[in-house]
């Protein structure tokens, strides 16, 4: 590994980490920023999305040349002084390494396609804070979702805010955007899947759900949840609650469904 330094903010080398806020980002020749060692070190495990390169702070080459030699030798890697990877990205950089990648998501055919006879899928429905996101991710890789769907209300998985707090979970896991909430609902009911929807006015409590072999548990924002129109075509749970309250941040909720379902389908027997 052979850092190339460089000391000139304005250097084209450096343009995929030019103002990496989520404003600047969108729509960007298709590309991403993870923040951080942990998720770079996901990020090239996984190998879902391809590196273009990584932007590391000088102070942090030499306790980071072990991990850093092991990138692929194709992959550039640029050091420059805090200052000047502060004036590229429009922030101050704490974590001190920066990484660019080109997205590769599957399209939602291939996705739907590529999943198991058993499978458990997260549905996502206008998700709009990169926090829940990024929390929303990391629980379904915690508990072993084969995969995410968004609705076309959801925020970026791989804005770098919600890799951050996904530690990387959202470059491990697959996931596809799936149109209207509706439209993801029909895909997943089509594809085998048994539908159930979280609210706080389910008909049926999360202790007593039982999961089929395919199962899509879904998950709308806090406030509105789920449109009408999707709970009406699926199974409604809740979490029942101690005073008075009758709802949970929605990636804490997840994490309570989640573990719950795995626990539950254990009974189904191997895969």
């Amino acid at each position: 590994m052979n850092p190339i330094r460089i000391d000139d903010p304005d250097d084209p080398r450096l343009a995929d980490y030019r103002q990496v806020r989520e404003r600047d980002l969108v729509g960007r020749d298709g590309g991403f920023i993870a923040e951080g060692v942990v998720v770079l070190e996901k990020l090239v495990a996984a190998g879902r999305h391809p590196l273009r390169s990584v932007l590391v702070a000088e102070q942090r080459l030499a306790a980071l040349s072990e991990r850093l030699g092991c990138l692929p030798a194709e992959v550039p890697v640029y050091a420059a002084g805090q200052a000047v990877m502060d004036a590229v990205a429009g922030f101050h950089i704490h974590r001190g390494v920066l990484a660019a990648g080109t997205r590769a998501e599957p399209s939602l055919d291939d996705l739907l396609a590529g999943l198991p006879a058993r499978a458990l899928v997260v549905g996502l429905a206008g998700i709009a804070n990169h926090d829940n996101m990024g929390g929303l991710f990391r629980n379904a890789a915690a508990f072993g979702a084969d995969a995410v769907l968004l609705d076309d209300g959801c925020c970026d998985p791989l804005y770098r805010k919600a890799i951050r707090v996904s530690v990387g979970a959202a470059l491990t896991t697959p996931f596809a955007r799936a149109g209207s909430a509706e439209a993801m609902a029909g895909r997943l009911a089509k594809a085998g899947f048994a539908l159930a929807a979280l609210s706080p006015r389910g008909e049926i409590e999360l202790e007593d759900f039982s999961p089929g072999p395919r199962t899509a548990v879904l998950f709308g924002a806090e406030g509105p949840g789920l449109p009408a129109a999707l709970l009406g075509r699926a199974r409604t749970v809740r979490i029942d609650m101690a005073g008075g309250f009758d709802s949970l941040n929605v990636a804490t909720a997840s994490g309570i469904v989640l573990r719950r379902l795995v626990v539950a389908r254990r009974g189904l027997g191997p895969d």
